[in-house]
């Protein structure tokens, strides 16, 4: 999930607690906090160029990777910076379009989607339709391996279709990402050395942006699950086109090895990029629920037990909130935000301390 988000690219939840009133709005330092977001001290920005997106912390939380497009190419590539934002640099080829960039056990190692194996131009998506999102599920993209500093980049399970959305385990074992080799867009698990490859989800629909918890036991995710005969057969005839229509998506969780599936977030419109709180009690993931009962382009980040209880705001700019990520010590909150913007469609990587 990515540009329809940022470019364009949920009532209550079932059994949620309610939402408490918004308060009067309260004026918003450089526009980079308000008052409102108690969860959240001494927001800063950490980029100030080009379009920015999915910023993850490195495992001993001294850097961070991210996409962006900037300097001249026309579509993400893939960046490292250090924790407070200096030394900002591309580490990949600057072929191709990159997404989900994440480091691996011991930050020697990244692994990371890219199209540069099937040609060095950007992947062109489907032409924007007023009031439809379709999101291209780019069958060039594939999974990386590679040095920190991008060198010595190898493929990584290679398979015809769509790669990506790779995230690791805390305890080193395991790669969970997105994948198309079973015909549809699922959730597979593997070592970390590319062997054990195991299929998690078999549902029919979307399933991507896998993230594990703390203890590594558990794994949160987003689906677009279609409902009804009518909506299976469109979803089905849409990815036959290497399509599908991310309007409303949930918040799922299950085990690391796929079971125990339940439903966290049932709001209306679009629930995604999950990340485990620091305790694993929860989840802070992005929704436009609240604005225009899903229908809307304000996403904002929410926190949610992980029973479905306790929806809780956590930011309140109105514009473009996701993509969060603890550190390693969950003492900070990273995440790509549009608030104080420098233009259109420009969105920066942000990080604040966390308030619990």
């Amino acid at each position: 999930m990515k540009r329809w988000l940022v470019a364009a690219m949920c009532p209550l939840m079932l059994g949620a607690q309610p939402v408490s009133p918004q308060p009067a709005q309260v004026p918003r330092p450089e526009g980079l906090w308000d008052a409102r977001e108690t969860h959240l001290k001494h927001v800063k920005k950490l980029t100030g160029v080009g379009s920015n997106a999915e910023a993850y912390w490195s495992n001993d939380g001294r850097k961070i990777i991210f996409q962006s497009t900037r300097d001249g190419y026309p579509c993400d590539q893939l960046y490292t910076m250090n924790a407070d934002g200096s030394d900002q640099k591309r580490v990949s080829s600057g072929k191709g379009r990159v997404t989900c960039g994440w480091f691996l056990p011991g930050d020697k190692k990244i692994i990371f989607a890219s199209t540069h194996g099937a040609g060095p131009e950007c992947p062109e998506g489907p032409p924007f339709t007023p009031g439809k999102y379709q999101w291209p599920v780019f069958q060039g993209y594939d999974l990386y391996t590679a040095n920190a500093d991008g060198s010595d980049a190898k493929p990584f399970l290679a398979s015809p279709g769509y790669d990506a959305e790779a995230t690791a385990s805390p305890n080193g074992k395991w790669i969970v990402f997105t994948s198309e080799r079973s015909g549809d867009v699922d959730l597979w698990r593997v070592d970390l050395d590319g062997k054990n490859l195991l299929r998690l989800t078999d549902g029919v629909g979307y399933d991507g942006g896998a993230v594990f918890s703390p203890d590594s036991k558990l794994i949160a995710w987003r689906t677009n699950y279609p409902k009804g005969e009518a909506a299976t057969a469109k979803y089905k005839e849409l990815l036959k086109q290497h399509l599908v229509e991310p309007m409303e998506m949930d918040i799922w969780v299950m085990n690391a090895d796929g079971s125990a599936k339940r439903q966290v977030t049932k709001l209306p419109g679009a629930a995604f990029a999950p990340i485990f709180t620091p305790d694993g009690k929860g989840l802070v993931f992005a929704t436009n629920h609240h604005d225009n009962e899903g229908k809307g382009r304000s996403f904002d980040l929410f926190r949610v037990n992980l029973d479905g209880t306790g929806l809780e705001r956590i930011t309140w700019t109105g514009v473009f909130n996701s993509f969060p990520h603890f550190s390693p010590d969950g003492k900070k909150l990273l995440w790509v935000s549009g608030r104080s913007p420098r233009g259109s469609r420009q969105f920066d990587v942000c990080v604040a301390e966390w308030i619990q």
